[in-house]
């Protein structure tokens, strides 16, 4: 079972959360919180597996929040859900943290989805914040790190720039002509090859160091 706490300052979210993540047997909300402090203070108490953080909220504000849960309980997993989808509010709860970003108008099962692959390890992005993580990270980008560059291979390389992009396994296949199996042999040699653990994190660094070409069409 999957424990779940919600934290978002709106009555009304907090419950429409609840009756949608009712209907998934394997999920299990353990509580909701209003502000960030009160999502600090549940985390600790009933140890849940994945954290539903809006961002902006008084007391502490979701950034915080996630900072802190992440400092403080590494094995709480924080999954973003929100209607902010502005370059400085992606950038900062993604370096503070949090496992996935997902705007408010996700559908019910794919939010049902993200929530079973984030409380597994992995990363979600909604498509559209996506495009506004690359856009801001590029324009911090570095000249092209030589020592990441010349440890990818060409294949590597593309595999990549496609989840840069916000691309998933699935589509990246289609791109390049290759299985899906396939793209994830490349992805796990492509984490380890940078130090990473997950998409989003292979994304920054990808960017930060230059190793997207960033005047691609996407």
């Amino acid at each position: 079972m999957i424990k779940v706490l919600i934290c978002d300052d709106q009555d009304v979210i907090r419950e429409g959360l609840q009756a949608i993540l009712r209907s998934a047997p394997d999920i299990e909300v353990v509580g909701a919180a209003s502000d960030g402090a009160e999502a600090l203070e549940l985390t600790a108490r009933l140890a849940p597996d994945v954290v539903l953080m809006d961002l902006k909220m008084p007391v502490v504000n979701g950034i915080q929040a996630t900072r802190q849960i992440r400092e403080k309980h590494p094995k709480a997993r924080v999954l973003v859900l929100t209607t902010y989808g502005a370059d400085e509010w992606v950038f900062d709860a993604i370096r503070g943290g949090a496992a996935g970003y997902l705007l408010k108008d996700t559908p019910s099962e794919l939010l049902i989805e993200a929530i079973r692959g984030t409380a597994a390890g992995k990363t979600h992005i909604d498509p559209a914040v996506a495009g506004r993580l690359f856009a801001c990270v590029a324009g911090q980008s570095a000249p092209p790190d030589t020592a990441f560059s010349e440890a990818l291979s060409e294949r590597e390389r593309a595999v990549l720039g496609l989840l840069a992009r916000g691309l998933g396994n699935a589509a990246i296949a289609k791109r390049l002509f290759l299985s899906e199996g396939t793209i994830r042999n490349y992805l796990t040699s492509i984490f380890a090859k940078l130090g990473v653990t997950d998409r989003t994190q292979a994304a920054v660094v990808a960017l930060r160091h230059g190793l997207v070409d960033t005047t691609e069409p996407r």
